[in-house]
């Protein structure tokens, strides 16, 4: 193959095997002859979404933690100072960064009497639906069509794989779990429509096999594991081929890019060896291809987003980091109590700082995903300039379970809609949903005029922010 005319690779390149199939990065050779990257990368290139739900709110959150500045900072506008909140972590990408504080999701609020205590099997099915979720422990669920999929649903059915929803605990509960609630309102956070809910992966080996094709049949892929052979064994002559007609740059893209893909996929088979040898797990329950360690997990799953992004077999991801009613306990964070006990804190500050520390130490995860991100250059911008994550919680104070004042940020440039280095504060009752349909105009959906209990859109700029809240008409 020759790249040097007006003639070129196509965009969605396979390299394919026996029940195998790898694409490819972008690479210059799919860009005509003649044309710079900034020209073709509208027809090329899409924004790409993360939703990633933290659950159970924030210390930051609780009237004193408000104070302290544990979640937002106290400056509002640009050049905030991060040094005293759980976002310390994130100071590197502060340029990437949207904060919006002080919104409210009133919508996972009981709104009658039975609903009273319900608030854990609520809060998920809000999270992206910004919709009050049906009580029954039935079959009959109903919510809202969730922001992810709206998005899929308009720019994501011409890859491969429209979404992927993943998780890092156990949601494969069934029938109704408590307060009246289906299990499934917390099972995920992704709804393709207001009765559809979507199953959510926890097994890194299920997700990389839905992504490279690895083995077309359970037999086919029994067969590799027990060769230990990897995915690129399988595509090594198509490699070599595709290879001698690319130019220097595109080779070494090329190498990189395969390297990754074989890189990831020994470690999800380390960590199947491991939890196959017979040893005493901590997650006895967990599929093979799940670690024990939450962060080797968790970047498992980022290490996939990002090569997913990256041969763009899918544009649109939602995680679901926890569950609100967890006891786990997270050695890595270095604090020694389980995570729910210590998320009901009593007003006591000492207790509420705890907690802070393990919401910093699940912060302190998101750089991984945010520098592997800005790490991966496609033409002229790397993939972080090209998406938006949204990272936030659909609780406000675990404590007392209620749902003011919820911890929500945006990482990413979204091809130019976020500005990053910002700090917006919306005026008391202002509906988190009037922030997500703001988001959805960004990621272009301009002609939506509402999204769940929205009173007005409230713009991520800051000159057209100020000149919002000066508005009375549209204040939220």
């Amino acid at each position: 193959m020759e790249f040097i005319t007006q003639k070129c690779m196509p965009r969605r390149t396979f390299l394919r095997g026996a029940g195998a199939s790898v694409a490819l990065p972008l690479l210059d050779a799919m860009v005509p002859a003649g044309r710079h990257w900034t020209k073709t990368s509208a027809e090329i290139d899409k924004t790409r979404l993360i939703a990633i739900e933290i659950v159970h709110g924030s210390a930051g959150c609780t009237e004193w933690g408000a104070t302290q500045n544990l979640w937002s900072p106290a400056e509002e506008g640009r050049d905030f100072d991060l040094s005293p909140s759980v976002l310390k972590p994130l100071e590197p990408f502060q340029d990437y960064l949207t904060i919006v504080s002080n919104t409210d999701m009133r919508n996972a609020d009981a709104f009658a009497a039975p609903e009273i205590g319900g608030d854990h099997f609520r809060s998920s099915a809000v999270f992206l639906t910004q919709t009050h979720p049906k009580q029954t422990e039935g079959s009959d669920v109903l919510v809202g069509m969730s922001l992810d999929q709206m998005f899929a649903n308009r720019f994501g059915q011409d890859t491969p794989i429209p979404s992927m929803q993943f998780c890092i605990e156990n949601v494969d509960q069934a029938g109704g779990c408590s307060y009246g609630y289906a299990c499934v309102y917390t099972d995920t956070i992704s709804w393709a429509s207001p009765t559809e809910p979507l199953p959510m992966i926890r097994d890194p080996r299920v997700a990389f096999d839905m992504l490279f094709g690895a083995g077309g049949t359970p037999k086919a892929r029994a067969e590799r594991r027990r060769a230990n052979s990897s995915i690129l064994d399988w595509v090594a002559g198509e490699v070599g081929e595709i290879t001698r007609s690319l130019g220097p740059e595109d080779r070494v893209r090329l190498e990189s890019y395969l390297e990754n893909v074989r890189e990831l996929e020994r470690r999800i088979q380390k960590i199947e060896s491991q939890n196959a040898s017979g040893e005493i797990r901590e997650l006895p329950e967990a599929p093979a291809g799940v670690p024990d360690s939450f962060s080797e997990h968790v970047k498992l799953m980022f290490d996939l987003q990002v090569l997913a992004f990256q041969n763009d077999m899918t544009r649109v991801f939602s995680l679901k980091l926890s569950r609100d009613a967890l006891n786990r306990v997270y050695p890595e964070s270095g604090i020694d109590l389980p995570f729910h006990p210590t998320s009901h804190h009593g007003n006591k500050e000492e207790v509420i700082l705890e907690f802070a520390g393990l919401n910093e130490f699940h912060v302190g995860l998101l750089p991984y995903l945010l520098e592997k991100l800005k790490g991966t250059q496609e033409g002229d911008y790397n993939l972080l300039d090209k998406s938006a994550v949204i990272f936030g919680s659909p609780m406000g104070d675990p404590n007392v379970h209620n749902h003011r004042r919820i911890p929500l940020l945006f990482a990413g440039h979204a091809n130019g809609k976020l500005e990053g280095n910002l700090h917006l504060k919306a005026p008391d009752e202002t509906p988190t949903a009037n922030v997500m349909l703001s988001l959805l105009h960004a990621l272009g959906h301009e002609d939506m005029e509402s999204f769940g209990d929205s009173t007005g859109a409230f713009p991520l700029t800051m000159a057209s922010t100020t000149t919002e809240m000066n508005n009375p008409e549209t204040r939220g």
